[in-house]
């Protein structure tokens, strides 16, 4: 940033950091009527919110400007602004901003600092040029790491969805006393998988449970990567005291499991989820009716 600057911008700094404490309160003024006007039209940020947050970048951009006389803002002295922007960008993904419209909120101060600016300056055309040059760069910095700043915040937001539909997605059901069963629904991937076995295991510990039903029903199909994830699950759970049963072996996931090789003698399976609860009451000495 600083090696575009030209020369004589470093002489100016001080100059336009004392413009900036005299006529802090102005631009805030004219900075939130120009939001108030163009920018809450869609209510994803209220008034006492985007007023709170320009209020903290005047306040770090002031005191940045004034303890760096570089203006770079990569430096320690702008790690305050750095700090109020990337609370500004997640506040504003949180909210369901867009990226433009946080860009757009950094940006938009320009029009009132380069206002004044004009008018204060209208008889120095050089020291006008260079505060325009060093303001307009650091302001075009400041809004590219709200952009980044945002843009990281919106992709944990999506990660941590993601997480949480995955938990949903295998929910761990108690059917009777020491019997449990997990029915799974779509692709079984690598990530699923961990989260399947996290489940099931917290499961046996919280119920004691000695026999965990794995329904593939709405599996829609098994190859070498989901029947290897199926089989450490089902150790895991012996480790932790219980058996597995697999249900749901239809006819076609029967075939594809025997042209994989994929050894599953040393498990019980069985057609229905039916079929299995059967199996495992025996297996508790529980009395049904069945």
């Amino acid at each position: 940033m600083t090696a575009t600057t030209p020369p004589t911008t470093t002489s100016y700094l001080s100059h336009f950091t004392d413009f900036l404490e005299a006529q802090r309160n102005a631009i805030q003024a004219q900075w939130e009527a120009h939001l108030d006007i163009h920018t809450l039209a869609n209510r994803k940020v209220n008034r006492e919110m985007q007023r709170s947050q320009c209020a903290d970048f005047m306040t770090a951009f002031v005191k940045a400007m004034r303890d760096e006389p570089t203006a770079n803002i990569e430096s320690r002295a702008w790690n305050d602004m750095r700090k109020v922007l990337e609370e500004i960008s997640s506040t504003r993904a949180k909210a369901g901003s867009t990226a433009s419209d946080t860009a757009a909120f950094i940006f938009s101060i320009k029009q009132p600092i380069f206002a004044l600016l004009r008018d204060s300056l209208a008889g120095q055309p050089t020291v006008l040029a260079s505060a325009v040059w060093t303001l307009s760069t650091v302001l075009d910095g400041l809004g590219l790491y709200t952009v980044e700043q945002f843009q990281r915040g919106r992709d944990q937001i999506v990660a941590r969805q993601q997480l949480e539909l995955l938990e949903l997605s295998t929910p761990v059901i108690s059917l009777w006393k020491g019997v449990l069963a997990l029915p799974l629904i779509g692709t079984l991937d690598s990530m699923r998988a961990q989260v399947v076995m996290e489940s099931i295991l917290e499961k046996i510990v919280s119920t004691g449970a000695t026999i965990a039903i794995i329904d593939i029903t709405g599996v829609p199909t098994v190859d070498t990567l989901v029947a290897q994830h199926l089989m450490k699950t089902i150790a895991a759970a012996r480790l932790m005291g219980a058996d597995c049963i697999i249900s749901g072996i239809r006819p076609q996931i029967a075939q594809t499991i025997v042209h994989l090789g994929v050894d599953l003698q040393n498990v019980t399976t069985k057609a229905t989820l039916a079929d299995a609860f059967v199996v495992a009451l025996e297996r508790t000495g529980a009395r049904t009716s069945f």
